[in-house]
């Protein structure tokens, strides 16, 4: 019998974690500026996982790394949201069409579908963090289900910048009904193998996602946050 181990994460990637959640939080607040000390401190660990915890945290768009000024945490820009929602929106509608073009059978969907089901539930119970976290489920099976490796990997490194934005307006805006309407029918087309639709249906979809986003970010101010 083999020994399977589970590797412990290294000290970098717990730094990254760790600061990912303080600002999906709130805990350092958009627009607050902290030194490196300041946070290695406060996790208890060096300065150098730290530093290259903050330049993955760079490359998400989630801070600023200024040199011997430590990080500013980065506000959710609506411009930033706008152009990020417009590639989201092109690339998940193709891995949308290339998924109902994939020929796939219901074993194959098992995975989308469970997401949906999961959005329903919550959307019955009013839990919109339920909901978001099946939503996402969704939308990542999705792209997955595209086929295109280089998809997945952009569609990625934007992921957590759109669940920021999503967090911190969650609770403004109204129950998501049209939206899980909208995936029940994108998740039909795949099934009934109809890329046009799926296209067109999903890129429908992410264009009032983004429309009412921007609309939220603007209204509330969230910008200066």
């Amino acid at each position: 019998m083999n020994d399977v181990r589970i590797k412990p994460l290294s000290t970098s990637h717990r730094a990254y974690e760790e600061l990912r959640d303080l600002i999906f939080r709130g805990e350092l607040a958009a627009g607050s500026d902290h030194l490196e000390t300041e946070l290695a401190e406060r996790l208890g660990m060096s300065r150098t996982p730290v530093r290259e915890a903050a330049l993955m945290l760079e490359a998400q768009g989630l801070l600023e790394v200024r040199p011997r000024k430590g990080v500013r945490i980065l506000p959710i820009s609506p411009d930033d949201m706008r152009e990020i929602y417009e590639v989201l929106t092109e690339l998940e509608s193709l891995a949308a069409e290339r998924a109902a073009a994939a020929g796939y059978d219901d074993p194959d969907l098992k995975a989308l579908s469970v997401a949906m089901d999961d959005m329903d539930v919550a959307l019955a119970s009013k839990d919109l963090e339920a909901w978001a976290r099946a939503d996402d489920a969704f939308h990542t099976e999705l792209v997955r289900l595209g086929g295109n490796s280089r998809v997945c990997s952009i569609v990625t490194m934007m992921a957590d910048q759109v669940r920021r934005a999503r967090l911190v307006t969650l609770h403004l805006r109204p129950l998501p009904t049209k939206s899980n309407e909208d995936h029940r029918a994108v998740l039909e087309a795949i099934r009934n193998h109809d890329p046009a639709l799926a296209r067109k249906l999903h890129r429908a979809h992410r264009a009032d996602a983004m429309a009412m986003l921007l609309d939220l970010i603007e209204r509330s101010r969230l910008r200066h946050l």
